[in-house]
């Protein structure tokens, strides 16, 4: 019995990526797809990091396609291709690197640092070659935070090779001062320093760069945002609502300087007593949702007020790392897919595919 070639189409048209609840057709993830016999081949072919979720993904078209009559065995090859997406005008894209997402919140205390420590190395875990870099020039905690000694080595006196944590590139002030020399710097000379930082920096052929954003809406703030070609922003808060006012204010800032918000990240949602298991929301609840529904941004996840995220960032090997199997590491990849779909569905940076034209006078 031959196999209808419009069958297969139609059987693959109606599998649904789990992910982001769209058709795989629809979103051209599937290639190269071939009838021999009573044999379907495939391959699917993600636009954002899921490597956990392969055998997953692979079982279900494998099922979808023996379902058509004559068909055998199905041959299903996933793999994932990582595009640079789309900045704000008027900025170029940094070298080797496809896409900056900056994490930012209006004010401290939030749990910043740790939600874009853990984002990164999220999705490392996926699959993604990723960077991070530690924007705050007065307080950085890159260092700690990754378990990372030493300073980074310049094969040219000129440029940086980035440090490496877990997986991870990394860059930040911290690893060229003492670690209690304070940064008694005004703001032109911290703009230019980050700038340095991020410029100066060998990043080797990375997905993501992360953007560990000082608090705030300030003259750093500013001038990353309209010089760095950053893809899109996450934004963190906590329920609280004098969090959640500055977490507007850095809403807006982004708005205005034309980058995307990828969605709002909720921290210290709740607290669960570890002796007695009662919840328990400390800093208020539904903060993250109203604010979702002001201004049209997706909620990316929400994440308890746990003692063991403090201490395991605290200790060099963040949650992601340290119980890479538990329920808050699963909260941290499922933020960091969303945020990779998000990037995804958005328009690809053409501009390295058109030719560089010099006018000069013969």
């Amino acid at each position: 019995m031959s196999i209808d070639r419009a069958m297969v189409d139609a059987a693959l048209a109606a599998i649904t990526d789990p992910n982001t609840q769209k058709p795989f057709a629809a979103a051209k993830n599937f290639r190269n797809v071939s009838v021999d016999g009573a044999t379907v081949s495939v391959d699917v072919v993600l636009g954002y990091p899921a490597r956990r979720q392969f055998d997953a993904i692979r079982a279900q078209v494998e099922q979808a396609l023996r379902a058509v009559p004559g068909v055998e065995a199905a041959r299903v090859q996933v793999s994932q291709e990582i595009a640079a997406h789309t900045v704000q005008r008027g900025v170029k894209l940094l070298p080797n690197v496809k896409n900056i997402v900056a994490v930012a919140s209006g004010k401290g205390g939030v749990g910043k640092s740790t939600t874009a420590v853990n984002l990164a190395l999220a999705l490392a875990s996926e699959g993604a070659s990723v960077g991070i870099l530690d924007a705050d020039i007065y307080g950085p905690s890159l260092p700690m935070m990754l378990g990372i000694e030493g300073r980074p080595e310049s094969p040219d006196g000129q440029s940086m090779n980035p440090m490496a944590g877990h997986g991870v590139q990394a860059n930040s002030i911290g690893f060229l001062i003492e670690q209690d020399n304070p940064m008694v710097w005004r703001g032109p000379m911290a703009t230019s320093a980050l700038e340095q930082l991020l410029r100066q920096t060998n990043w080797k052929d990375l997905d993501y760069l992360v953007v560990d954003m000082p608090p705030g809406t300030g003259d750093i703030q500013l001038t990353l945002s309209q010089r760095v070609p950053v893809t899109g922003a996450v934004i963190v808060t906590t329920p609280q609502d004098i969090a959640l006012l500055d977490a507007k204010k850095g809403l807006k800032m982004f708005e205005k300087v034309g980058i995307p918000i990828l969605g709002i990240v909720e921290n210290m949602a709740m607290h669960i007593c570890s002796n007695c298991g009662h919840e328990e929301h400390i800093f208020g609840t539904g903060g993250a949702e109203r604010m979702s529904k002001e201004y049209g941004v997706d909620v990316l996840g929400s994440l308890p007020l746990d003692i063991t995220i403090r201490e395991q960032a605290d200790s060099g090997t963040p949650t992601v790392v340290a119980d890479a199997d538990g329920r808050i590491a699963e909260i941290y990849r499922t933020i960091a897919r969303k945020v990779a779909i998000h990037i995804a569905e958005r328009s690809r940076d053409m501009s390295s595919k058109f030719p560089t034209i010099v006018v000069q006078n013969t």
